[in-house]
């Protein structure tokens, strides 16, 4: 379970190694938007170069668009290379292309939804093949598409997000890039009301995000003390072969709270302060 992923232009392979050593739990090499056109190739051969070896953290690419024309040498450049760990595709709208890409390769698939279109189709490309590993918003192209200026007209595609992935047992989204790396505060704040819908983790792009983001999707003390004495409770009642389980505050406790509960003691002990 991660909390931070970090992107990197794909054209900027002095920060490849430095990015690895950040501290985030994942790295993300892009192909598509953060590199212009004429340095594309440039882009794909230092990706591939980098992803000659494993590292210490998994490494993901961006590619370019499914449908458009330079995803074809991005997957001749990556695909089979030893430190690849995922693909993250963008602009994605249909099952169908994620499928079909699927068919390609061999590798968890990271298919981010950036229109209307994709987040009407969530679910359906939640479960379009095995291959996905979760789904997630590009939300600067959806802004775009919805033309909306705050997080507020982004609210219900979020959620629409975190239903898909969870009905397509998947884990909880991530939240996409805060573009302003000199607000902190504005960071932290986006972050509590993205976990607040049901958010885990973000994506970053400056180390200097990462700690904000970590501190912001850690369990809290308390809740991390609720959740062990869910489970310590819950524990009893199997011991006494019970099947109802009240805690001393009155809550009773069901199978979605046990597995909550759990998250929450396994996120606190992967990122205890």
């Amino acid at each position: 379970m991660l909390l931070t992923w970090l992107y990197v232009p794909g054209d900027r392979p002095d920060r490849f190694a430095k990015a690895v050593a950040s501290g985030a739990d994942a790295v993300i090499l892009d192909l598509e938007d953060a590199v212009l056109a004429g340095r594309k190739a440039y882009a794909r051969e230092a990706v591939a170069e980098f992803l000659a070896e494993p590292h210490p953290v998994p490494v993901q690419v961006r590619v370019n668009e499914l449908t458009g024309p330079e995803v074809d040498a991005d997957l001749a450049a990556i695909a089979g290379r030893p430190g690849l760990a995922g693909l993250r595709l963008p602009k994605v709208e249909s099952p169908a292309s994620v499928a079909a890409l699927a068919a390609r390769v061999d590798i968890p698939l990271h298919p981010l939804i950036e229109s209307a279109l994709g987040v009407e189709a969530a679910y359906a490309i939640a479960i379009a093949h095995p291959a996905v590993a979760s789904v997630g918003l590009g939300e600067a192209d959806l802004r775009s598409d919805l033309d909306v200026a705050d997080e507020a007209g982004l609210a219900w595609a979020r959620g629409r997000v975190v239903v898909a992935a969870r009905a397509a047992a998947l884990p909880p989204p991530a939240m996409s890039v805060y573009v302003n790396l000199a607000d902190s505060a504005g960071l932290a704040a986006s972050c509590a009301a993205g976990r607040r819908l049901g958010f885990l983790g973000r994506a970053a792009i400056h180390p200097r995000q990462l700690p904000v983001i970590t501190d912001a999707f850690r369990p809290a003390e308390r809740d991390v003390a609720r959740a062990e004495e869910l489970l310590a409770a819950v524990a009893e009642a199997q011991t006494r072969e019970s099947g109802t389980v009240v805690l001393p505050d009155g809550r009773f406790a069901d199978r979605a709270m046990v597995a909550a509960a759990r998250r929450t003691v396994d996120l606190a002990a992967r990122y205890a302060a």
